[in-house]
């Protein structure tokens, strides 16, 4: 065997080693971040700034592996989102384009996925984010997923590949043995997208119908859990998705036995798509996990309604299938911060900064502003001595100040402090670093719907009254069915008695019926005249016979015979002798 296949085999099963080598042989250096990325077999990497010369090797490691169990590649190039006015302007001109957003590197990844699909076996989990995949990419994609043994996870969260990628992929998604969760999320789908996702569950419902049915004979108990297809969909930030993409999706859940989690936050849905959705919960009772937080058209009495009645279909505590958090397309694409500053005095000596809130990688430099100046804020605070000067050590002895209004006093107290000491000298700038205000938006949502680690303990505290009501019906409807078991034992051995003695009345007329039937008989051919009178000339004839016989002199043998004439009398007649004569 050549050495360098020999060398080749080898590092294929070891990705790090198999790139380092793919490194040499091309005379580059493998890039840190590859490395810093790649934890107990799985790569995640944000490739905006990985240049186009460094792709080569890494496509091809990824191409010929067998040994990653989760590949992720994500972009975060989405220049504009969640900033505004100048700001937005100097960061589109500041970022430089990434190379991943050429369509031939696109092309490219996309065939070395394929190929790594094609050839590994332990691979689970594929998240590509961010990129801008066309339609040749999504097929070539479709193919790698259509040959995947391993696969289970599929992530494609803020590629904008739309209805007809969505379509695309689908072709390969609804005949997959392995895959169980997708993710669409901000992908740029319409209700026509819901559709197609409608079409594979109805799909593979069809398909594990017939396996339900298959294992079910021979009284065997089919085990749906273990059968294969998707479990959860996750279409968040679609907002285009509406009432009509929810009825979709209605119209399969209802009859669904597989599905456990649907995601639709921000899908731009109202009161008549949550409606169809609650109704299509009335008969599902395996979806542990239907979120529809962030869809402002949706009262909050119809949603807290959904949300109930998903957590009552099981305990999704101990449920592999949580509720994820709360997206936003802003905070998950925005490149950093909204920041505040504050600059106090001036002087010869420059500018001092100092930072208050969140912890930022780069420093700022003297001289460099980072905000607007509407944002910029500049307290006036309150000299000792006057009224409503609180010293902040008193104020947090009393937990007067607690969260932002104990951090706003203790700034203005450091301040008042550093303006003393800096303001002859030294200006000092000031920037505070706040979260945005979408993500309190989210913190307040998720308060206010029902969003807990432990939704068990939260389902408790939401329906503590309705399950005492709940209870007292339940125990209502258990002592009436114990009275009507009671009625029913009772009513039974009545019917029993019944049945017993309609017996022996049912024999006992039988046997009156066939003595009545004989003597009707019998009276019928006493009471006859024609019978009767037949008798009497049979007799008459008989008694003529044996007077012939005496007058023949042949009496004796009447009387060898035992034969009397007088026992054969007729009542009411005289005794008959023979007035015949002698011929």
């Amino acid at each position: 065997m050549m050495e360098s296949v020999k060398v080749r085999r080898e590092c294929m099963l070891d990705f790090y080693s198999h790139y380092e080598h793919l490194c040499a042989l091309q005379g580059s250096v493998p890039l840190k971040a590859v490395k810093a990325n790649l934890t107990q077999g799985a790569l995640d990497l944000i490739v905006d700034r990985i240049k186009a010369a460094d792709w080569a090797p890494l496509l091809n490691a990824i191409r010929h592996n067998k040994t990653l169990t989760s590949i992720g590649i994500r972009s975060f190039h989405q220049h504009g989102l969640g900033e505004s006015g100048v700001e937005r302007y100097k960061t589109y001109f500041r970022r430089r384009i990434p190379a991943i957003r050429s369509k031939d590197l696109t092309g490219q990844l996309c065939k070395a996925v394929k190929g790594c699909l094609s050839i590994s076996d332990v691979l689970k989990s594929l998240e590509l984010q961010g990129l801008l995949l066309r339609e040749r990419d999504l097929i070539l994609l479709t193919k790698g997923l259509a040959t995947a043994a391993s696969l289970e996870s599929v992530s494609l969260a803020h590629c904008p590949i739309g209805d007809g990628g969505l379509e695309t992929i689908c072709q390969s998604v609804k005949n997959s043995a392995s895959i169980r969760y997708v993710n669409f999320t901000g992908c740029s789908l319409t209700w026509r997208g819901a559709e197609h996702i409608a079409n594979v569950l109805k799909h593979q419902a069809v398909k594990r119908h017939g396996e339900a049915w298959a294992e079910s004979l021979r009284y065997r108990k089919p085990d749906l859990d273990y059968m294969t297809g998707l479990r959860r969909i996750t279409f968040n930030c679609n907002m285009l998705v509406g009432d009509r993409g929810a009825s979709a999706f209605a119209d399969c859940l209802g009859e669904d036995l597989w599905l456990k989690a649907l995601d639709l936050q921000q899908c731009g849905i109202s009161n008549e798509g949550a409606r169809s959705l609650l109704d299509a919960l009335q008969t599902n009772t395996t979806l542990v996990v239907l979120d529809i937080r962030k869809n402002p058209l949706i009262d909050h009495v119809m949603m807290k309604n959904i949300i109930e009645r998903v957590l009552m279909n099981g305990s999704s505590a101990n449920s592999e299938y949580k509720w994820l958090t709360s997206p936003s397309s802003k905070d998950a694409l925005k490149s950093r911060p909204k920041k505040r500053t504050i600059v106090l005095g001036s002087g010869r000596k420059g500018k001092a900064t100092i930072r208050i809130g969140l912890q930022s990688k780069k420093s700022v430099s003297p001289g460099k502003k980072n905000t607007p100046v509407k944002d910029s804020y500049s307290p006036k605070p309150l000299p000792p001595g006057t009224k409503g000067f609180l010293p902040w050590r008193t104020a947090e002895r009393a937990k007067r100040c607690s969260g932002v209004s104990f951090l706003k006093y203790v700034f203005e107290s450091k301040l008042y402090c550093i303006h003393s000491f800096f303001c002859l000298c030294i200006p000092v700038k000031v920037t505070v670093e706040s979260t945005s205000t979408s993500e309190t938006e989210d913190t307040e949502d998720l308060n206010d719907v029902i969003h807990h680690p432990n939704l068990a303990k939260s389902l408790d505290n939401i329906n503590v009254t309705k399950y005492q009501q709940l209870q007292l019906e339940l125990e209502e409807c258990m002592e009436k069915i114990k009275e009507e078991q009671r009625a029913r034992v009772k009513a039974e051995e009545r019917i029993m008695e019944l049945e017993i003695e309609n017996a022996r009345l049912r024999n006992l007329n039988i046997s009156l019926s066939e003595v009545l039937h004989a003597q009707s008989v019998t009276n019928m051919i006493l009471e006859d005249e024609g019978v009767l009178g037949s008798i009497e000339n049979s007799f008459q004839k008989f008694h003529a016979f044996l007077d012939l016989l005496k007058d023949a002199g042949l009496g004796q043998l009447a009387t060898l015979a035992g034969i009397d004439q007088s026992d054969f009398g007729l009542l009411g007649h005289p005794q008959m002798n023979s007035t015949l004569s002698k011929p």
